[in-house]
């Protein structure tokens, strides 16, 4: 196994890939303190449902709304 931090490694997908999981957590908490639901995680390999703070609705990434069906 390599010791080297993955912010060192060549390969740029490599090296990006840990602030994507990191913005992808974020708007999972996000969004299930909107919708009220728990977050299912796993500590230590002890599965455990977790309910986001108030303060995971500050605003975060925005995206336009799907159009479906829309004529762009």
């Amino acid at each position: 196994m390599n010791d080297a931090p993955i912010e060192s490694a060549r390969d740029a997908d490599l090296r990006l890939s840990l602030p994507a999981l990191q913005r992808a957590a974020r708007r999972a908490r996000e969004l299930a303190a909107r919708t009220g639901t728990a977050l299912v995680i796993s500590r230590g390999g002890v599965t455990e449902l977790i309910t986001p703070p108030a303060e995971a609705l500050r605003p975060g990434v925005q995206e336009r709304p799907a159009g479906y069906g829309d004529k762009e």
